[in-house]
């Protein structure tokens, strides 16, 4: 399936993937650090895309929605940004969402933030790389790709019943989680020529 989306501008590497504890004391720092060196290598004419992929109505898949909605309280003008506890981007609504994207910007950015599973001794960690995600891969359900870059959380164990799993998941870590996301976000953001103003702007 070809992506709703497509690259006339090579986009800036993430150069290695990162793969960190969301309790690590200076995980703000390194997530921020490296979301600023990928975001001062767009150019200024490419639009900047945040979608964060997931739903309200699992407790394990609702760290984009979270993130998202961090985000929509904070100054972000100049990033687009898709996928809130109000307005989620999720399995239903995916396809149409990146056509959207697709039709609104040329040649756009993506960043996607998603939840996955993984290995006992990862869970809780933030991995940060290049390319897309893969939404619903853990749930064996056929969505396409998103993102030039992807940030997930690792929110628990898959390989076993994986949709009673992200249904069974603590809360407590999805909320920590997203926090961390988000505020590295805000820092990046921040001090990027992306976002010299004003408020939030939400699409979709």
């Amino acid at each position: 399936m070809r992506l709703p989306f497509h690259r006339d501008v090579i986009s800036p590497p993430v150069t290695e993937n990162l793969k960190i504890l969301h309790s690590e004391y200076n995980i703000i720092d390194i997530l921020s650090d490296r979301l600023s060196l990928i975001l001062g290598q767009i150019p200024p004419q490419q639009p900047i895309i945040i979608v964060c992929v997931g739903t309200d109505r699992s407790t394990g898949d609702s760290l984009g929605p979270l993130v998202g909605t961090y985000l929509q309280k904070h100054t972000l003008d100049g990033i687009h940004l898709y996928g809130t506890l109000d307005q989620p981007v999720h399995a239903v609504n995916l396809v149409d969402t990146l056509d959207s994207i697709k039709l609104l910007y040329e040649d756009p950015f993506i960043i996607a933030v998603d939840a996955c599973l993984g290995q006992l001794s990862s869970v809780g960690c933030i991995q940060m790389g290049d390319g897309p995600v893969k939404p619903g891969a853990g749930v064996n359900k056929v969505l396409p790709p998103v993102g030039n870059m992807h940030i997930t959380g690792i929110v628990n164990v898959g390989g076993f019943m994986e949709y009673f799993v992200l249904q069974n998941t603590r809360l407590s870590l999805v909320v920590k989680m997203a926090e961390v996301i988000a505020q590295a976000f805000q820092v990046a953001l921040s001090s990027s020529r992306k976002v010299p103003t004003s408020f939030a702007k939400i699409d979709g």
